[in-house]
Order: C-alpha cells, then sequence, then structure tokens
C-alpha cells in the first residue's frame, strides 16, 4: 500500500487564512472522509512555519482515545482552560466536536475573548450544515470541503503531462483522498463502505428512517440520473409503477437527507431573462464519480453528463453560486454567479460535429448580456471563438489556477 501523499488543499486552506483571527469559529464541513481532519492539521503546520509556538495551538480530536475523558462539557472546558496563556493568541482545534453532547456551551463561552481563533469540524452524522445556525447563530463561517479536485488528483499523481489519462483515473479510482493509497481492485470495496457508513450513519440512524430499501432506491435513482431534470414526483411515480409504492412527501425526506451528507447536490433553476429562481425540475449531481460507479455499475457512463458532474463540482469549489439557466424553450447547462456577475457555460464531450456546435451555441448566442460565455469540451483541439464564446478543453479549464 502506497503512503498517502501529502495534498496541500490550497482553496480550502486560503479559506482558513482569509479568516485567521478574525472573531469567527471556523466550522470545516463536508462529506466522509473529504479530508477535514487532515486540512486542520496542515493548517496548524502552516501557523507554526509562520510564527506560532506549540504551547499556542491547542488541539483535541474528540475520536482519539486519549480524549475520551473529555467528551463532557466540564471536562472539555477544563483541559482546554488550564493550556490558554493569558494576554497571548491561542489557536484551538476541535475535531469530531459531535462527540461532545451541547458542545456550542463551552466554543460560546471561549468565543467571547477575543484572542482565541477557533476551528472545529463535526461529522454529518452529529452536526449538520443545516444546524450550524441553530448551534452557533451568527458567530461563525463555514467552509465546506469536497473531495480532492482534479488538479489536487493530477498534481498527487504526477499526471501533468498526459490529463486525459489523468481523467479517466480520476474517474475511475476516486477523488476521495485515500483512495490514493488503495490498490485499484480494492477502491469499490472501500467506496461502497464508505457509502454504506454516509446511509447508516448519517441518514439512517439520524433520521429514524425504517424503510432502508426506499432510501437507497431513491439515492439509485439519483445517482443513475445526473444531469437530467428530475423531480420527487417523478422518482416517486418511478419507484412505485416498479412495486414500491411511496410518495412525493417520502421521497423528498430521502432527497434532503442525501443533500445535507453531501453525498450529492441539488441544483436549482435560474430564468436568464427573467432573473428569478424556479422552483421545479432540479438537477443532481454526485460528490465523486467513481462512487457513483461502486454503486450503480459502470451503465450509465454518459460522458457528457459526468463531465458536466465535473465542472459543477469545480464550479462550486471555487465558490460560485451555481444554477442550472432557462432561456426561453432553451437550457444552458449553468449559469455561475459571483459578486463580478454571471458565466454561462455550456459542456459537451464534444462539439466537432456541426450540429452538436450549433445546438450548444445556440442557449448562449440567445443571452443578450455582456458576461463570459463559454463550452466545455473533451476535445483535443484549439481554443475557439464564436462572436465572443469561447470554447475550449476542459481538462485544461480544471487545471487552471484560480
Amino acid at each position: 500500500m502506497e503512503e498517502l501523499p501529502d495534498i496541500q488543499r490550497e482553496s480550502f486552506l486560503d479559506r482558513l487564512r482569509t479568516f485567521k483571527d478574525k472573531q469567527l469559529i471556523k466550522v470545516v464541513t463536508g462529506i466522509r472522509r473529504c479530508g477535514k481532519s487532515t486540512l486542520l492539521a496542515q493548517w496548524q503546520r502552516i501557523l507554526l512555519k509562520e510564527g506560532a509556538e506549540e504551547n499556542q495551538i491547542v488541539s483535541i480530536n474528540f475520536e482519539d482515545y486519549e480524549f475520551k475523558n473529555l467528551c463532557n462539557n466540564d471536562s472539555f472546558y477544563t483541559y482546554v482552560k488550564k493550556r490558554l496563556i493569558p494576554g497571548r493568541r491561542m489557536y484551538l482545534f476541535f475535531d469530531e466536536i459531535q462527540r461532545v453532547p451541547q458542545f456550542e456551551e463551552v466554543v460560546d463561552s471561549f468565543f467571547i475573548n477575543p484572542l482565541l481563533d477557533i476551528y472545529i469540524t463535526g461529522s454529518n452524522s452529529g452536526i449538520l450544515s443545516s444546524e450550524l445556525a441553530t448551534y452557533l447563530s451568527g458567530r461563525y463561517v463555514e467552509i465546506k470541503m469536497q473531495p480532492l479536485s482534479f488538479k489536487e488528483f493530477v498534481h498527487a499523481k504526477k499526471l501533468e503531462q498526459n490529463l486525459p489519462n489523468a481523467y479517466r483515473q480520476y474517474l475511475e479510482n476516486s477523488s476521495f483522498p485515500y483512495s490514493l493509497c488503495i490498490e485499484r481492485t480494492g477502491i469499490n470495496d472501500y467506496l461502497e463502505s464508505l457509502y454504506n457508513t454516509i446511509l447508516v450513519k448519517d441518514i439512517i440512524s439520524r433520521k429514524k428512517i425504517t424503510d432502508v430499501f426506499q432510501l437507497q432506491s431513491v439515492a439509485e435513482f439519483v445517482f443513475d440520473n445526473i444531469g437530467l431534470e428530475v423531480s420527487s414526483k417523478k422518482i416517486a411515480d418511478t419507484m412505485t409503477s416498479s412495486g414500491r409504492k411511496t410518495d412525493s412527501r417520502m421521497v423528498e425526506n430521502y432527497l434532503s437527507s442525501l443533500v445535507e451528507t453531501y453525498i450529492v447536490y441539488k441544483v436549482k433553476r435560474y430564468n436568464i431573462k427573467g432573473k428569478e429562481y424556479l422552483k421545479s425540475l432540479e438537477k443532481y449531481y454526485v460528490a465523486d464519480i467513481a462512487l457513483r460507479s461502486a454503486l450503480i455499475g459502470k451503465k450509465s457512463m454518459d460522458a457528457g453528463h459526468i463531465l458536466e458532474n465535473i465542472v459543477y463540482l469545480e464550479l462550486v469549489r471555487r465558490r460560485y453560486n451555481v444554477y442550472v439557466g432557462k432561456i426561453d424553450e432553451a437550457e444552458v447547462d449553468f449559469v455561475a454567479q459571483s459578486q463580478d456577475g454571471n458565466t454561462y457555460i455550456q459542456v459537451a464531450a464534444t462539439v466537432r460535429d456541426e450540429q452538436t456546435l450549433e445546438r450548444e451555441l445556440r442557449p448562449l448566442k440567445a443571452i443578450k448580456d455582456n458576461y463570459p460565455k463559454m463550452i466545455l469540451t473533451l476535445d483535443d483541439d484549439p481554443q475557439g471563438d464564436y462572436d465572443g464564446i469561447i470554447r475550449k478543453n476542459a481538462l485544461e479549464w480544471l487545471m487552471e489556477d484560480l
């Protein structure tokens, strides 16, 4: 087994740099095994390198047996309090903090001290993103982590000279960091175990779901239909017609649970002309394509929708708000919104066929504003320009510096 390479997660480290020494609790969330604990360890090393002394850092991983006795508020508070140095900046790291019942009471008591810089992570089975507003109202910033980006994967595997091969490996071997040190034959077993843990610990036990088979059916439907418009009614009707009777409300509950654990992402639609957000026929994308293959097999290896999934995850990583665009009766794959405005993106495996190219260009041409418009493809061709609409290779785009 290979040793896991030390991959600097720069996009997330930059977020920590932005909020360093600010009186906000930094909460790192994300799907299981995406690297949250490793990120905090990297950040501690950076702090030491930049001049912090070891006694200025208090780090507790509540999953470590060494700290078992600190999983109650009194012991937790006392342990940290004894290590604070009066008048000095201190950095507090609390990993898997959900193991401490009502941890927010202790965290709040440290928060009021402006010299304490606080960082926490929590398993999705114990602290969901949607609950942070209740636990730490107005006092935190959430840093949403993902598994490895294509660029991080390429650098870790040293595949910069052959991006098509790197992309194939990225899809087959998984973007979860630990997959880098697992033999290819063991990847599916690892991913199936991860998937089952998310379902059992983060959804079934937490939500007290009794019909596990229905939850699995909804998950499989979503995984099988990435990039397609779906609704809870459509899923319920499909399941009912297959002999698994259910209703839209139940399906909606399952979909919300899957989104909360970051195993899937829900993307709403945006009316470009009307500048309004639409409430129906969302699309879903998955956290990792290899995880999808482990669950449903490779029967649905649609190159276009898979690339679309990868592009969506990268846009989220680049901190865009992402929507599916509607322009008259046509659709734009992504409207990526930032403080600078919109970027409109079409994604296709190939546009070498003239009819396909025209089909992808048509919705972009219908948009009359001057924001950037592009088509991303797997075609290994020179960059093209169609009256301001840029066509470029998606793999090169994925490797761009932010």
